[in-house]
């Protein structure tokens, strides 16, 4: 993919940003957990959910494609399947299905690409293994392929070290086919999870940061939800408005669960003008966000970093682009991503002419003027797609770009509909 400097403002309503990419592994996997027919509006159309649909096919749940929905009907009794079940690129769904699965008779075994392949899974295997799951995994059950061998759990107390929403739903859906459990985290993660599954009838409930969840006596009530657009996703074009001068942008339809949009909120903390207006609720909030260019100042981000952990190389950019050295701690996280951002973002950075010195946990980046480079993001598609978004200001090719297709296929289409050169 090539970038061009863009000659002048970026001023749209973006819509079809893509769905949010979080609720929609969730919702296809907490329909197996229904009693009926679960009905899911605005699915996402990506790599990574499509193969999350494809293991809940697996499992044994009939999905349809009907007038743009997708209608997931569970089986009346998980399956075992006598294939992996493939997660493509996605930690997500195979953390999620860990879990999910630990607390169901019966052997499976999760795999993924080359790059999910080599990405830590211990994080959620051993909180699972300590409560009684019997997990399996190359490099200590470090690494994929991941064995499960599912059993019911009885109950447990777990006191999670790190905020993740990966370990936190893992140990949920154990617990609901176990005997429950009670968990707390050090700060509130995402709460997509308790959100959608509360509605469904699960009797999951909160004191603080700790959360009780009761086994499932019967099945839940069937999901009927449409996934609003993903705010990670729509980051990327915030960015974009912010750093070019004159741009307005408004975002319709985001997802704005105050976990969600904390990239934002380091926004507007930079100097970008970020307005949100809520339209609707039903499971999450729901709305538009607007943002405007102004000139950006530097900032020092290390706290509720769970919140942004997604939107972090594409922050990394604002900071670039930004009068002063702006700093990210806390964030060790990026270092076991799709690679480790840390590394990839800071070489990035420095191959466009801008100071960024690498910390354990984070980075430290001086603002300047960026010059036009060849950027290898090493399979992560966020990381292309930052350095895209930087594109706008000197020019870029990103190598590779076909990794962005795992969580934003239209990622490209997007930028051409906002008044973006781009050749793919």
């Amino acid at each position: 993919m090539r970038i061009f400097a863009q000659a002048g403002p970026l001023r749209a309503e973006i819509s079809n940003i893509a769905a949010d990419k979080s609720i929609s592994h969730r919702a296809a996997i907490f329909s197996l957990l229904a009693e009926g027919t679960s009905k899911i509006s605005n699915y996402l159309a990506a790599e990574d959910t499509q193969n999350t649909l494809k293991i809940v096919e697996l499992l044994g749940a009939c999905v349809q494609r009907v007038e743009g929905e997708i209608l997931i009907t569970p089986p009346k009794a998980i399956k075992e399947p006598n294939v992996p079940l493939d997660c493509g690129n996605s930690g997500t769904a195979m953390r999620l299905f860990m879990g999910f699965l630990a607390g169901r008779e019966g052997f499976f075994v999760l795999c993924g690409d080359r790059y999910l392949s080599e990405r830590p899974m211990r994080r959620v295997a051993d909180p699972l293994c300590k409560v009684g799951a019997k997990i399996y995994g190359r490099a200590g059950g470090e690494k994929a392929p991941i064995a499960v061998l599912g059993q019911k759990l009885g109950y447990f107390e777990y006191a999670s070290k790190i905020a993740s929403a990966q370990v936190k739903t893992a140990l949920i859906l154990a617990a609901l086919r176990g005997s429950g459990c009670k968990f707390s985290e050090p700060e509130l993660s995402r709460d997509h999870s308790e959100r959608m599954l509360k509605a469904m009838g699960a009797q999951i409930s909160r004191n603080g940061l700790a959360i009780e969840v009761a086994p499932l006596s019967s099945p839940l009530k069937p999901l009927e939800i449409f996934i609003p657009n993903d705010p990670s996703s729509a980051f990327f074009f915030a960015v974009a408005a912010a750093i070019t001068p004159g741009s307005r942008i408004v975002l319709k339809n985001m997802l704005l669960n105050k976990t969600r949009i904390e990239a934002y909120e380091i926004l507007k903390r930079m100097g970008a003008e970020v307005k949100f207006n809520k339209t609707s609720e039903i499971y999450e909030q729901i709305g538009d966000i607007e943002v405007a260019y102004a000139p950006l100042h530097a900032v020092e981000v290390s706290e509720n970093i769970s919140w942004l952990i997604d939107e972090a190389p594409a922050l990394a950019i604002a900071f670039a682009c930004a009068q002063g050295t702006s700093v990210l701690k806390n964030a060790a996280e990026l270092r076991v991503k799709e690679c480790d951002r840390i590394k990839v973002t800071c070489e990035g950075l420095r191959a466009c002419g801008i100071k960024a010195r690498e910390l354990q946990d984070g980075w430290q980046i001086e603002g300047g003027e960026a010059n036009a480079a060849i950027i290898t993001p090493c399979g992560d598609h966020r990381i292309a797609m930052s350095f895209a978004i930087l594109g706008l200001r000197s020019g870029m090719i990103i190598e590779d770009s076909d990794c962005i297709a795992t969580s934003f296929p239209n990622f490209a289409a997007i930028l051409r509909q906002i008044g973006a050169g781009v050749e793919d």
